[in-house]
C-alpha cells in the first residue's frame, strides 16, 4: 500500500501507468507500473505483483492487480485535487478548499455541495462541475472495485470499464458471459469464473445458451461453419459438465431467439451460427444471380485478341492459357486455379490487358497486404486489400461499400481465394455491382482459410461455376526445384531429398531428433544460408512450422532465435510471456480495423519505450504504435505456423518435419509451406515425416454448406 506522489504516465485508452509512490517500508519513492482506468497524485493504491530491477528504470514493482481509493490526510487531499482530476478544481480552489474544510472535503462535496459556495470564487457553475466530476470518479471506483472483487485483473478491469462505462456492474451482474462475445482477451472460461464468483449456477440457463454458443465459436476457429448436432451437444455436455436434457434445451431457445439455425449438411443434420447459415447462402445466391448477368464488356474478337496479347507481351500462351482467357472473357463469374509455375499470372494479365485495351474498369484485391503487393508487381494494375478496397469502417467494423454503396468497376479480380473465409467473401460479394463480373484466382490444393469455411473449395466442387485448371509445368519453372518438388508433394510423391549435384533452390537437412532440428536451424539462419546465398537472417528467411507447440514448435523455435538474432539489450519490454526488443521480427495475430493492420502482417520494432508504455514497430514502411495492453495482439514472427503465411511469399523458407508434429503432418500444409518460398526452400528433420504428410491427403473436413446453395 503506497500513497501514489505523481503520475509518470497514464494512457486513457489502456490504462497503462507509472506511479511514482511513496510506499510503507521504503524511504525512497517507488516506480510502480500497471493498469488504472484512472489515478491522481494523492490517491492510496493498493498492489500487489512482483519487484523488477530494470536496466534502464532501475526497480520497479510490476503491479498485475492495482486499486485505488480516496486519500485520506489533508496532504494527500490537497494533492490529489490539484491533480486536475476533478474538472474545476486546480492548485489554488484545492489549497482554499482544504484550508476551509479540512479532510471533510469529500463529505462536503458529496453531501453538502452548498457549502463549496462559501470558499471563495466558486460560485454555482463551479460548485456544479465540481459535484458532477466528483459523482463520475466515484462510480468509476465503485466500478473497478466491483470487477477486482470478482477476480477480474486490473488491465482486465479496465478494458471492461472502457467497453461498457457505468453499466459495466449491472452488465456484468445481469449476463457476464457477454464479456467473452464483446471483449477481446476474455474468453468462456474467464467469464464463467466470473460468474461462479458472481453466484450464477453451473446448471443455470443463461450459462448453458452461452456454452452452447461458444461451443460453436470454437467450431469457427476450426474453419468450421457448422457442427453435427449430436457432436455440438457432446461438445456442450463436456464443456459444462450438464445433463443432455438440459443442453438440448438451451439449444431449443438458442434457435427460437435466432441464434442459431438448425439445418442440414447433405444428409447430416447440423447446427449453424445464424451469421455463418446466412452468409453462405447469401454467397451461393448472389454468385448464382451475376452468373445470369449480361457482360459488362462489348463482344470481343478472340481471333484477333490473341495474336495480339501475344504480340504485345512477347509470350507464346499455351492451349490450357487459351481455353482459360476464351472462358473468361466470355463469362460473368470464372475461376482460375492451379499451383506454382502453371502460368496463372500471365493468364490474369492476358486478360486484364484485352479488358483494359476495351475501356473496361478493372479493380484487383488479395486478401493480405503482402498478396495485394504481389499482385500489383506482377500485373501493372493496382491491387488492394480486400479491406481497403471495401473501405473498412474502423469505428463500426464494417464496410463502407456494400449492396447500397457497390463498387464502380466492370471486372473484380479476387486474387489468393483459398484464403478468403466466409464472412469476408459474404463482404466481397455484397459490393460487387450486379452489371460486374468477377475471376476468382486462387490455388485450390494450398491450406484453407484461417477463418470460417472454405469458399474456393466449395465454389469449385459445386461445378455451378465455370472452372478452368492449369495444370502444364511451364519449361523456365520446371527449373526450379521448389516448384517441380511442390508439384510432386501435390500428386503424393515424395519430394527428391537427395543431395543435389550443384547449386538448388531446395535442400533437405537430416536432424532425427528436436535438439538436433533446433540447432541445424540456427546454424541456417544465422550463418549458411547468409553466406551462401547473401540473405539477411532476419528479412529474408522465414521459419514455417506445422504447429505451434514443442521443442520445434514456433513458440520455442522464436524464443531461440530472437536470442541468437536479436538478443535484447537494455531497451525490452516483457509482455504476455514474450520479451520486445528493438529490432524484433513481430507478427500481428488478430485484425485491428483501428491500425489498419490484420492477422498475419508482419513487421519490425523500431522502438520500445518503457516510461511512456509504448511499442512502436513499421508494417510495409507504416509506423503503428501500441500500447503495453495492446502487447497481446503482437508476437515474435522469426518462427511462424505455415497457416499464418498464406498469402506471403519469402525469399527463404525453412520448414522443420518431425514425427513430433505428427497431428499436423498433412499434404496440403507441407505444400503450402513449401510454395511460400521464392529463392530457398530448405526442409530440415526426418524423412518419415515428411513421408507422412505427403501421403495425408486427407486433411480436417470442413462442415460447411456453401456448394450446396451453389447447386440449388
Amino acid at each position: 500500500m503506497g500513497l501514489v506522489e505523481r503520475v509518470t504516465f497514464h494512457n486513457a485508452e489502456n490504462g497503462f501507468c507509472v506511479l511514482r509512490t511513496k510506499a510503507r517500508g521504503h524511504r525512497d519513492l517507488v516506480t510502480v507500473v500497471g493498469h488504472s482506468a484512472t489515478i491522481s497524485a494523492g490517491e492510496w493504491i493498493t498492489v500487489t505483483g512482483h519487484w523488477n530491477n530494470d536496466r534502464v528504470h532501475g526497480l520497479q514493482f510490476r503491479a498485475t492487480f492495482l486499486k485505488t481509493s480516496a486519500p485520506t490526510s489533508t496532504e494527500g487531499i490537497e494533492k490529489y485535487l490539484s491533480s486536475g482530476m476533478i474538472r474545476g478544481i486546480g492548485p489554488v480552489y484545492a489549497k482554499k478548499l482544504v484550508k476551509a474544510f479540512k479532510d471533510k472535503v469529500f463529505d462536503v462535496i458529496e453531501n453538502d455541495s452548498d457549502l463549496l459556495r462559501d470558499v471563495d470564487g466558486i460560485g454555482p457553475v463551479r460548485a456544479e462541475r465540481i459535484t458532477t466530476a466528483w459523482a463520475e470518479q466515484k462510480v468509476v471506483r465503485e466500478i473497478m472495485v466491483f470487477l477486482h472483487s470478482h477476480g477480474v485483473g486490473t488491465a482486465r478491469a479496465v478494458r471492461i470499464y472502457k467497453t461498457y462505462g457505468n453499466d459495466a456492474i449491472q452488465v456484468m451482474s445481469e449476463n457476464p458471459y457477454r464479456l467473452a462475445r464483446d471483449i477481446r482477451g476474455i474468453g468462456f472460461r474467464t467469464a464463467d469464473a466470473i460468474a461462479v464468483k458472481l453466484g450464477i449456477k453451473k446448471d443455470a440457463m443463461i450459462r448453458v445458451r452461452a456454452g452452447i454458443s461458444y461451443a460453436l465459436s470454437e467450431a469457427m476457429g476450426k474453419g468450421h461453419c457448422c457442427l453435427p448436432t449430436d457432436e455440438l451437444i457432446s461438445l456442450a455436455i463436456e464443456l459444462l459438465e450438464v445433463d443432455n436434457a438440459l443442453t438440448q434445451t438451451a439449444l431449443d431457445l438458442e434457435q427460437s431467439e435466432g441464434n442459431v439455425i438448425a439445418d442440414h449438411v447433405e444428409e447430416t443434420p447440423c447446427v449453424f451460427l445464424s451469421g455463418l447459415y446466412k452468409a453462405e447462402k447469401f454467397i451461393g445466391e448472389r454468385l448464382q444471380r451475376l452468373m445470369k448477368g449480361k457482360l459488362p464488356w462489348p463482344w470481343i474478337d478472340l481471333d484477333k485478341a490473341l495474336p495480339w496479347i501475344e504480340r504485345k507481351t512477347d509470350l507464346s500462351l499455351a492451349e490450357s492459357q487459351i481455353a482459360a482467357i476464351r472462358l473468361a472473357l466470355v463469362s460473368k463469374v470464372t475461376v482460375l486455379t492451379g499451383g506454382p509455375g502453371v502460368g496463372k499470372t500471365t493468364t490474369v494479365n492476358s486478360i486484364l490487358k484485352i479488358l483494359a485495351a476495351k475501356g473496361t474498369q478493372i479493380l484487383l484485391c488479395a486478401p493480405t497486404g503482402r498478396a495485394a503487393k504481389r499482385m500489383t508487381e506482377a500485373t501493372g494494375f493496382e491491387a488492394k486489400t480486400i479491406h481497403r478496397l471495401l473501405e473498412m469502417n474502423p469505428k463500426g467494423g464494417g464496410f463502407k461499400r456494400n449492396d447500397e454503396n457497390p463498387l464502380n468497376c466492370d471486372l473484380l479480380v479476387i486474387d489468393e481465394t483459398s484464403m478468403v473465409d466466409v464472412m469476408l467473401m459474404q463482404a466481397v460479394i455484397k459490393a460487387i455491382p450486379d452489371n460486374a463480373a468477377l475471376l476468382v484466382v486462387g490455388d485450390i490444393d494450398q491450406l484453407p482459410s484461417v477463418g470460417p469455411g472454405q469458399v474456393l473449395a466449395d465454389i469449385i466442387s459445386s461445378e455451378s461455376v465455370p472452372i478452368v485448371r492449369l495444370t502444364e509445368v511451364f519449361r523456365q519453372a520446371a527449373q526450379s526445384q521448389i516448384i517441380t518438388n511442390s508439384h510432386k508433394i501435390n500428386r503424393g510423391d515424395i519430394p527428391d531429398l537427395s543431395k543435389p549435384d550443384g547449386d538448388s533452390d531446395f535442400y533437405f537437412v537430416q536432424a532425427d531428433d528436436p535438439e538436433t532440428a533446433v540447432s541445424k536451424i540456427i546454424e541456417l539462419i544465422k550463418y549458411r544460408i547468409p553466406k551462401r546465398f547473401g540473405l539477411n537472417p532476419i528479412r529474408d528467411i522465414q521459419v514455417l512450422c506445422p504447429m505451434n507447440r514443442g521443442g520445434v514448435g514456433v513458440r520455442s523455435l522464436n524464443i531461440e532465435l530472437q536470442s541468437v538474432l536479436n538478443p535484447a539489450g537494455d531497451n525490452k519490454i516483457e509482455r504476455f510471456g514474450w520479451i520486445f526488443a528493438t529490432g524484433d521480427k513481430v507478427m500481428q495475430v488478430e485484425n485491428d480495423y483501428n491500425k489498419e493492420i490484420y492477422n498475419g502482417d508482419i513487421g519490425y520494432i523500431t522502438n520500445v519505450d518503457p516510461d511512456k508504455g509504448e511499442v512502436t514497430t513499421c508494417f510495409d514502411e507504416r509506423t503503428v504504435v501500441y500500447g503495453l495492453g495492446e502487447l497481446d495482439t503482437l508476437v515474435p514472427a522469426y518462427a511462424a505456423t505455415i497457416h499464418k503465411s498464406q498469402g506471403s511469399e519469402y525469399p527463404a523458407v525453412i520448414i522443420p518435419m518431425m514425427t513430433q508434429h505428427y497431428a499436423m503432418l498433412q499434404r496440403n500444409l507441407l505444400y503450402t509451406g513449401v510454395t511460400r518460398g521464392k529463392r530457398l526452400v530448405v526442409l530440415v528433420g526426418q524423412k518419415k515425416a515428411i513421408a507422412i504428410a505427403v501421403r495425408n491427403a486427407s486433411g480436417r473436413r470442413r462442415w460447411s454448406k456453401l456448394n450446396e446453395w451453389l447447386s440449388v
